[in-house]
């Protein structure tokens, strides 16, 4: 058996281990809420988590194309990155994977043909971490951008009120 078959079987486990790493990473309350709340208005960064974790999960194991790889993992980034944690740790979701589908396919990685069908698998998810590193990174940009126009609107609000003239500037 290939090794996307065996993830395509074992596709709900593997989903529902990794999803609960990736909420342990939080701190203790915030991961038992993020796994035990499940309405997207309620929970929105666990739904946002749950749903780029699946999209992106899918994606790998049925071969999607980059646009798809991409949805997930904006999706999981675009959480983090408001989050402010540092890229190493938003990206470590990545590596859970791995772990993830080692520890569900113990037995069946044994096999010389699986064993090396999950080490290609291991150089896509590195992959899949440098793509995120660039997703990552313009979600940084995005909010600095942001940040930035707040303060020169807040500022050109002050100088207004203080009677400047800024048509001149």
């Amino acid at each position: 058996m290939q090794l996307r078959e065996l993830l395509t079987q074992k596709q709900a486990p593997i989903l529902s281990r990794w999803r609960q790493l990736v909420f342990d990473s939080y701190p203790a309350q915030t991961a038992v809420f993020l796994a035990k709340e499940q309405d997207r208005f309620s929970n929105p960064v666990g739904y946002r988590l749950s749903q780029g974790l699946k999209t992106l999960f899918e994606a790998l194991v049925h071969g999607g194309d980059r646009e798809r790889v991409e949805a997930g993992l904006d999706e999981i980034l675009g959480v983090k990155a408001v989050q402010e944690l540092a890229p190493s740790q938003s990206l470590a979701f990545i590596f859970l994977l791995k772990t993830v589908v080692r520890q569900e396919l113990a037995q069946e990685l044994q096999d010389s043909r699986v064993a090396g069908e999950f080490r290609e698998f291991g150089d896509i998810l590195d992959g899949v971490v440098l793509l995120g590193f660039d997703i990552y990174t313009r979600r940084r940009e995005r909010l600095c951008e942001i940040r930035v126009e707040e303060v020169k609107q807040r500022v050109s609000g002050l100088l207004r009120k203080a009677g400047y003239d800024l048509t001149n500037l």
